[in-house]
C-alpha cells in the first residue's frame, strides 16, 4: 500500500486559497498566485522535478466536493490521470473523464480513502483541498503532507492548518527554487 499524501500550495500567512472561492476564482481573488510555479512556460527544473515525482507516484486521488466544484471547469479532466474519489453529500453517478474517473463517496474520509487505496494499489494517494486535508489530519489518515510554501502574503481566504490541535511532524525533505519552496513532512503517529 503506498503513502497518503497531502498535496498543497500555501501562502506565507498558511492560505491555500485566497478570499471569494468560486468558478470565477477557482483559487479565489489572489489565489492563483499559488501556482504560477506550476504553469509558469520556464519553469524551473527543481519545481518539474517535483511535480513529476507527485504525478508519477500518484495512484488515486481524494478531492473535497468544492475542489471538484471549483477545479473541474479549469482541470477540463481529472487532477491526475488515475481514479479520482469526491467526498460529497449527494449521491452521483461516475463521471467518466478521457484520463480516469471521478467516483463520488458520500460515507466519509474512510470510504473515500479505502476505495482510493483499493485503486491505487502500491501508489500513493493524493490528497487535495483545504477542508479535505483538515478532515484526513485530524482523523490520522495522512502519512505525508507536501506543502509548497509560495513567498506571498494573501491576507484573507481558506486556511489549511486550521483548528487541528496539535500534531507532530517531521521534515523529511526541502527542495527550494526561486518561486517556491518545497516541504515534505512525514505526520508523527
Amino acid at each position: 500500500m503506498g503513502t497518503v499524501v497531502l498535496y498543497k500550495s500555501m501562502s506565507l500567512d498558511g492560505f491555500v486559497a485566497g478570499p471569494d472561492v468560486g468558478t470565477e476564482h477557482p483559487m479565489g481573488k489572489g489565489g492563483m498566485r499559488l501556482h504560477e510555479w506550476m504553469f509558469t512556460d520556464r519553469p524551473d527544473p527543481r519545481d518539474k522535478d517535483v511535480t513529476a515525482a507527485m504525478s508519477a507516484s500518484a495512484g488515486a486521488v481524494v478531492v473535497g466536493k468544492r475542489t471538484f466544484d471549483v477545479g473541474l471547469p479549469h482541470w477540463q479532466d481529472t487532477p491526475y490521470p488515475v481514479p479520482t474519489f469526491v467526498l460529497t453529500h449527494q449521491a452521483r453517478a461516475e463521471l467518466v473523464m478521457k484520463s480516469a474517473t471521478f467516483t463520488f463517496v458520500t460515507d466519509g474520509i474512510e470510504a473515500a480513502l479505502k476505495a482510493a487505496q483499493d485503486a491505487a494499489g502500491d501508489k500513493n494517494v493524493i490528497v487535495m483541498g483545504a477542508q479535505t486535508g483538515r478532515q484526513f489530519l485530524q482523523a490520522g489518515l495522512l502519512d505525508e503532507l507536501l506543502i509548497n510554501l509560495v513567498p506571498v502574503v494573501l491576507g484573507a481566504g481558506s486556511r489549511l492548518l486550521e483548528d487541528l490541535g496539535h500534531i507532530e511532524l517531521t521534515r523529511t525533505q526541502v527542495i527550494a527554487s526561486d518561486a517556491v519552496t518545497h516541504l515534505r513532512f512525514r505526520v508523527v503517529r
